[in-house]
């Protein structure tokens, strides 16, 4: 067996199409409104940028493994089991017994209004520990895509030489998809600019959104940010509720400039239950057209069309829509796109639907 044209050693571990690392936590979200120091009781469930895009990819039928470090402690079993039960290979989690596993509660409303609160628990975490030294890197490198974000860079040194190694340029590396994914709260003041830069100017894949790029590096408008960003092949603006333009610079083998060719793909009107977890599906549905060859524009719908998934329900994870209904709704022109709306409960209408045609 072979990865990218390199052979594997052998007990190698398998190739699978895409390979996520970072930390994932448990997270706990009220049962009922109001502020944390109000709310009498929690649901339990997990989230992490990373392993968000494994467990979609996973659901929508693609071969994914998670990379990570819980503690060994009751939530990092609740983790891995979790984690595992989307069918993502989760063989690589090393459990630590000297660090605990990250947790965070959060409220229950939109993340972007005013009262919206999180209250994180992953300081000194077992995913912190990790380094280039303690993470099984033949697993890290044996995918087809290797998604990584600016999450893990910020949680300790040792993180960041983690990614600086996985974005470096390598012989035989897997197509590397970096998510800047800012968390201004986790940075030293002037590191997280300079070092979120670095690490996409690396990759082969970019997703930054347009406020991150305003917040970051003062830049304003999609095509300054891929002016800021030459060297990946593929760089995706995420501009909201307006939509998402990507840049790719081998579309056809053709280049309208130095930039690339840029696409434009209008978001979907979405009757929205969350702002949660929204920009991991939108990544994991343009990942999972990327692995399946399609065009750019298509790409971009099925991140919209996954995004709408995890906007409609309450968590961080949704599963997708059936891969024929995606790609149904996908094929629409310009106009049918532009007026669909989705509200919750379409992705369950939709595997209602496929179940019926089954059972005859």
């Amino acid at each position: 067996m072979t990865a990218n044209g390199l052979p594997l050693a052998p007990g190698a571990p398998d190739v699978v199409d895409v390979v996520a690392l970072g930390e994932s936590m448990v997270t706990f979200v009220p049962t009922g409104p109001g502020g944390l120091a109000d709310v009498p009781s929690f649901q339990r469930g997990i989230g992490g940028a990373e392993s968000n895009v494994a467990c979609v990819l996973a659901a929508a039928g693609h071969s994914a493994r998670w990379v990570g470090r819980v503690g060994a402690d009751g939530f990092g079993a609740h983790l891995v089991e979790a984690i595992g039960a989307y069918g993502v290979d989760v063989a690589s989690v090393p459990r630590d017994p000297a660090r605990p596993t990250g947790i965070y509660f959060r409220t229950a409303g939109d993340r972007a209004g005013d009262d919206h609160e999180v209250a994180y628990y992953r300081a000194g975490s077992a995913a912190s520990a990790m380094t280039v030294e303690n993470v099984d890197l033949d697993a890290v490198r044996a995918g087809r895509v290797l998604h990584l974000s600016g999450i893990t860079a910020a949680l300790s040194d040792g993180c960041r030489a983690l990614l600086r190694e996985l974005t470096a340029p390598r012989a035989g590396r897997p197509l590397v998809s970096f998510d800047v994914n800012h968390r201004p709260g986790l940075w030293r003041a002037a590191d997280g600019p300079r070092v979120l830069m670095d690490l996409a100017r690396g990759a082969d894949i970019v997703f930054v959104g347009d406020d991150e790029a305003r917040e970051l590096w003062g830049l304003r408008g999609a095509r300054a940010v891929r002016e800021a960003l030459p060297e990946p092949g593929i760089v995706v603006v995420k501009q909201g509720r307006g939509g998402a333009t990507a840049f790719d610079k081998n579309v056809d083998g053709l280049c309208e400039d130095a930039t690339g060719t840029a696409t434009f793909v209008r978001a979907l009107k979405v009757d929205v239950v969350a702002a949660v977890g929204a920009g991991d599906a939108f990544a994991a549905g343009f990942l999972s057209a990327t692995l399946r060859g399609l065009p750019v524009r298509d790409r971009l719908r099925h991140g919209h069309l996954v995004a709408a998934a995890a906007l409609t329900v309450p968590g961080d994870l949704a599963a997708p829509c059936s891969r024929d209904h995606a790609d149904r709704l996908v094929a629409l022109d310009d106009a049918a796109w532009e007026t669909l709306r989705l509200g919750p409960g379409w992705t369950e209408a939709d595997a209602r639907a496929a179940e019926e045609v089954r059972t005859p």
